[in-house]
């Protein structure tokens, strides 16, 4: 069982102080847990996430729901929680949606006394709200930010938000951790950090968080069945690139449709049905147009001199990971 110390803190000048806000915020912290997840090595995810993995999670249910990132917790065999006052508990994941990328892991012991965080409404989050990204550790382990933009996020995973939230400044161990709008409810779960280009060389870093409003409509589903209810988007198995105003191909799942379609790395991806498409979000928008999972996706491609049309027969991404044992 993981039993390490973490000695990092955020800057004072960075923590978020109680005076500013109007809601309990040790509270929160308290309800924020750090998450263990150990991965068997055989784990189709373990070659590009690890097999040890660590962040955070936030405590949403008395029974022992945990909401977290999926990437955290996917295909984990033995995941451990730890609760702000040193308890250790074991835990199971019971589900991972790869539309908005949220895990869910249920407690498998009892931690009473630890608070549940309430619910928000991450829509309610306009640009410039203050709130507070906190992982678990208490207020050294949290930052006080506000929101710098809503817009679309795609990641070259075949991932795609809407409506994606960016705070800055940006958390330094975002994995997890819990987004608090003011009036102090969950509004999203930390997932990455980026870095946007400012003015004259400089650099900003951003959090990007999953809004809390991508879960609330299948919460009770992906509870209770490991699924959400909606049907799975359709998965080709490819991790693309972005470059100007060209997309390409930069690597393939082993074994997923796009490599058993003939697809190859450093292929540049035309159009998608007949769509053109220049980014990642134009991409994944005509691949999810297809159809849900099983529909065939046709690719404009080029390969070198020469451009061609492959035909590829999505699949659905769960099938291809080891499924959660309570499910």
């Amino acid at each position: 069982m993981p039993d390490d110390d973490d000695e990092w803190e955020v800057p004072d000048a960075f923590q978020p102080d109680p005076a500013e806000f109007a809601f309990p915020l040790q509270e929160r912290f308290d309800s924020i847990v750090t998450v263990k997840a150990q991965v068997p090595p055989d784990a189709t995810s373990a070659a590009a996430l690890g097999v040890e993995r660590e962040g955070s999670g936030v405590w949403i249910d008395q029974g022992g729901l945990v909401l977290t990132m999926g990437y955290l917790v996917m295909e984990a065999e033995t995941i451990w929680l730890t609760a702000h006052d040193g308890r250790v508990v074991q835990a199971t994941p019971i589900a991972t949606d790869f539309e908005s990328g949220f895990g869910l892991v249920q407690a498998l012991g009892r931690l009473p006394g630890i608070p549940v965080a309430p619910l928000g409404d991450s829509d309610g989050l306009k640009f410039g709200t203050s709130c507070v990204l906190a992982a678990a550790g208490g207020r050294e382990h949290a930052v006080a930010c506000t929101i710098a933009a809503r817009q679309p996020f795609a990641g070259y995973w075949e991932y795609m938000l809407d409506n994606a939230i960016f705070t800055a400044p940006a958390h330094p161990h975002w994995g997890g951790a819990g987004l608090f709008g003011p009036d102090g409810r969950l509004a999203g779960i930390g997932s990455l950090i980026l870095q946007q280009g400012q003015p004259g060389g400089k650099r900003l870093d951003l959090n990007m968080v999953v809004p809390i409003n991508e879960l609330l409509p299948i919460l009770e589903t992906l509870r209770r069945t490991g699924h959400s209810g909606r049907p799975a988007r359709p998965w080709l198995g490819l991790y693309a690139t972005e470059d100007e105003e060209t997309v390409g191909v930069g690597s393939l799942a082993k074994g997923g449709p796009a490599e058993r379609a003939g697809l190859r790395p450093r292929d540049r991806i035309l159009a998608v049905d007949g769509q053109a498409v220049n980014d990642l979000v134009s991409l994944w928008t005509a691949v999810r147009a297809a159809g849900p999972a099983g529909a065939a996706v046709k690719l404009t491609v080029s390969r070198g001199q020469k451009q061609m049309d492959l035909s590829i027969t999505s699949s659905d991404r769960a099938r291809h990971l080891k499924a959660p044992r309570l499910h």
